[in-house]
């Protein structure tokens, strides 16, 4: 996972599937059949399962840059072809490097000593690969990783955008958390058992496998499709129990629920946090699944709509407005009004504020609650700011407490 401070996250903290998770799957897909197919599968897959995240590179260029280019072009269906061709092309040039180091052993003088068969006591030939080297297929197999990639993505409340740029909208499962620890533990079984069994293995004499934990790699990804299958089911459920929940002030009456969104949390399959939309507010909640309670308090958990001011109509049409309005499906554009920093107190503000100048803060209402290391009510992650000057004139932009210079 990306950056971590306690109470404040760094801007890739939930813009991404923790990268560890990605390798696993990678390395579990690999596992289960593919390395016997071909030479190679399991670094390709393993490689190709994390590389659509390479757009974090753009944070070069800074913040509003890297978030306007992240599950970009590098997350979709027509760039995960071209990035299939840059992992194999890796792996052939250590293919080729490992060619050129076991020539030249074979040709040293003296040449390099064979090991022994213990029984014949003849020379073994080890050849460079325990599988056949098939660039074709091993293409394929990446394709297949780089695909996962975007599924795991998909899974969380941040989304991605596979078809772009033909088709330029977002999709979101919403059913597991950026970091999932049950889905984490399982790949993190997956992997491991196969080598814990082979030492124990080992101890007793058996001959030792060329290609071993196919049947744990199994078990991890089946667990994993599971466990989304039951976070799908609880997901629902929750979105049902939000929408018949009777929202505003006590004794205000009914009103009328125009749409509702459930984000999880990590761990617990049966805990989501909601949100519901009404004509004038949005009303939080926390949905337990299993025993169909919504808890809400109307005193701590309504955000009424916020005006459009001239502020906001500028702001909406600023470099930063625009990239977070084409992500964001619950966003919250306020009008803070003046800063209270003046100058370059990067304390308060990381951008200078002159006198006059006004700030107009984004916030997505999915990211709003609290959870381990993360407080999203108090700082809501992937947020920002833009701010104007008296002539209503962007200068400044920031997200996640970091300028864009």
């Amino acid at each position: 996972m990306h950056d971590i401070t306690l109470g404040r996250v760094g801007p890739g903290i939930l813009k991404s599937m923790e990268p560890i998770t990605h390798f696993m799957t990678g390395a579990c897909l690999a596992r289960a059949g593919c390395n016997r197919k071909a030479a190679y599968a399991t670094l390709a897959m393993t490689l190709a399962a994390e590389a659509p995240d390479l757009d974090m590179l753009w944070s070069a260029r800074g913040p509003v840059a890297e978030f306007q280019h992240h599950r970009g072009i590098t997350h979709t269906l027509v760039g995960a072809p071209f990035e299939g061709l840059a992992v194999v092309g890796v792996v052939w040039l250590l293919h080729r490097w490992r060619l050129r180091r076991a020539r030249a052993a074979a040709t040293a003088d003296p040449p390099a000593p064979l090991d022994l068969d213990p029984l014949t006591d003849r020379p073994i030939a080890h050849p460079i690969t325990a599988a056949p080297v098939r660039w074709g297929l091993l293409y394929g197999f990446s394709l297949i990783a780089l695909l996962s990639h975007i599924l795991l993505d998909w899974t969380n409340n941040y989304g991605v955008r596979p078809f772009f740029p033909f088709n330029p909208r977002w999709y979101a499962g919403s059913i597991v958390f950026i970091f999932e620890p049950v889905l984490f533990g399982v790949l993190l079984t997956g992997l491991l058992a196969p080598v814990l069994f082979g030492l124990i293995a080992g101890e007793v004499g058996a001959r030792k496998a060329v290609f071993r934990g196919r049947g744990w790699a199994v078990f991890a990804l089946a667990a994993m499709v599971a466990l989304w299958g039951w976070r799908q089911v609880e997901h629902d459920d929750a979105v049902r129990l939000a929408e018949t929940e009777n929202y505003g002030q006590v004794g205000s009456g009914a009103i009328p629920v125009l749409r509702v969104t459930a984000s999880p949390y990590p761990g617990n399959p049966y805990r989501w946090h909601t949100v519901a939309e009404t004509p004038d507010f949005y009303q939080m909640a926390t949905v337990d699944s299993r025993t169909e309670l919504v808890d809400t308090d109307p005193e701590q958990d309504i955000l009424y709509k916020p005006p459009t001011t001239p502020a906001t109509l500028v702001a909406r049409q600023s470099w930063f407005g625009e990239v977070y309005l084409d992500w964001s499906s619950w966003p919250l554009v306020t009008d803070i009004g003046p800063v209270s920093s003046f100058g370059r107190d990067t304390s308060i503000t990381p951008v200078a504020t002159p006198k006059g100048t006004t700030a107009v803060t984004f916030r997505d209402l999915r990211f709003m609650y609290d959870v381990p290391f993360v407080e999203g009510r108090r700082n809501p992650p992937i947020s920002g700011k833009v701010y104007l000057d008296d002539d209503r004139r962007v200068i400044g932009m920031e997200l996640n407490g970091k300028p864009q210079h």
